[in-house]
């Protein structure tokens, strides 16, 4: 049987082809919010830019809105290597170490140039811990500035008084009850239902999260009380990172500072954009009375001191270090 040159270097091509993905690398990355937010876009386009930096040899699977792993488990998902790389929100960490919610300290951080500020100071130590349970930090980006959702008109912190409100980690649980109200933690894509069962009656989130969740759909009121601006952080594991040959891991770790620079701009873009369709949607975004943020900034100072006991010395630091760049 005969067979033409045509034919000869199309079986060439396919063969090398297909030696050529086998020899790809796949990372499957879990995250815990939608393909919608920004988070998420942001790391879709770190995958795309890794895949093409690499030509298709290191290839990063999204799996998003908690998919493939849980939120609360996709830390110890990549230690353990059950994945290569994940995406989580830092401060539910803090029950680990407080170092990683220090950015979730109430009115510690109210707005972006404090907040890459705080980062400043905290960076170091976050990538020291990370490293320590053998994981990289590869780039953390912030949430817009926390708001105050609820369904009722608030004046004061006597409003919030016996309500049931999210809380997505320690320091929001503590923020609860000293306010007087209830704690119960809801994930992000339970969040619509918790409000629909009674489950939550209220929430300190991004615009961010509202507009994702639909937040019209169950609250009437947005109080711009920017209480903090916390962050997610994306991190790999450190044996699948160091696995990879010397150009893929410069391509990842160049991406990865991209992505966080790029991711910053993003939020506050978001944060702003946000805010205008939460508005469209007929949501009453208010500024915060005097009478509630007083109140807000004195149980702030507790939760700050209480923060700091538990972070010892090393929160010491921070926020000494901190205070010296304001």
């Amino acid at each position: 049987m005969r067979f033409s040159t045509a034919k000869i270097l199309l079986s060439i091509m396919v063969t090398l082809a297909a030696a050529t993905a086998s020899a790809a690398t796949t990372w499957n990355m879990a995250t815990p919010y939608p393909d919608a937010n920004f988070h998420t876009q942001n790391d879709l386009w770190f995958a795309k830019h890794v895949k093409e930096a690499t030509n298709g040899q290191l290839i990063i699977r999204v799996h998003s809105n908690g998919s493939l792993i849980k939120h609360s488990q996709i830390k110890q998902a990549v230690q353990t290597g059950q994945v290569q790389i994940g995406e989580i929100f830092m401060s539910i960490l803090s029950n680990q170490n407080a170092v990683f919610a220090a950015d979730s300290v109430p009115f510690l951080a109210t707005n972006y140039a404090q907040a890459r500020k705080l980062w400043q100071v905290q960076e170091p130590l976050v990538k020291k811990l990370l490293a320590e349970q053998g994981a990289q930090l590869l780039y953390s980006v912030p949430w817009p500035p926390q708001g105050l959702y609820t369904e009722k008109p608030v004046d004061s912190l006597a409003d919030l008084k016996g309500i049931k409100l999210r809380a997505n980690n320690t320091e929001e649980s503590k923020l609860a009850r000293l306010i007087g109200a209830t704690s119960t933690q809801v994930e992000v894509p339970d969040v619509p239902q918790a409000f629909s069962t009674g489950i939550v009656q209220a929430m300190i989130t991004s615009p961010s999260t509202g507009v994702n969740t639909q937040a019209w759909d169950y609250v009437k009121h947005f109080y711009t009380i920017n209480a903090w601006i916390p962050k997610n952080m994306v991190f790999v594991n450190k044996q699948a990172l160091a696995a990879l040959p010397e150009s893929q891991r410069k391509a990842v770790l160049k991406w990865a500072k991209k992505a966080q620079a790029r991711g910053w701009k993003v939020s506050q873009k978001v944060a702003k954009s946000k805010i205008v369709t939460l508005k469209q949607h007929g949501i009453d975004v208010e500024k915060p009375s005097d009478k509630l943020m007083s109140g807000f900034r004195n149980v702030g100072k507790q939760l700050t001191q209480d923060w700091l006991n538990r972070a010892g010395q090393q929160g010491q630091d921070i926020v000494a270090a901190y205070k010296k760049l304001q």
